[in-house]
């Protein structure tokens, strides 16, 4: 049987490393949230209103599909989405992918 030890410091003998000191690393990638607040500042009144529409998610996920298919689809599902967005998408002048499309 092996001695007993009066406590289990003595059992496990460890030192800590006292050489090694942990430098702070800075990253030099772009948080998506930042990416985010860029494209908001870049773009007119529509495309704040689908980005708006992009991040309610009472209308479904909006990845892999159109802004255009995710509209219509929360309308079959009778989910009301806003006439207004149709009307933006009708228009032509934003962008389709949802906003997204191509951070995640």
């Amino acid at each position: 049987m092996a001695p007993k030890s009066a406590s289990v410091k003595g059992f496990y003998r460890q030192k800590k490393n006292t050489k090694f000191i942990a430098s702070k690393k800075v990253s030099t990638k772009k948080s998506p949230t930042h990416d985010l607040l860029e494209l908001k500042d870049s773009c007119n009144e529509d495309e704040e209103v689908l980005m708006q529409f992009d991040m309610n998610m009472a209308y479904g996920p909006c990845l892999g599909m159109s802004r255009r298919a995710r509209w219509e689809r929360a309308l079959k599902l009778g989910l009301s989405p806003p006439q207004e967005i149709e009307s933006i998408l009708k228009r032509g002048k934003v962008g389709s992918e949802c906003l997204w499309e191509g951070h995640v």
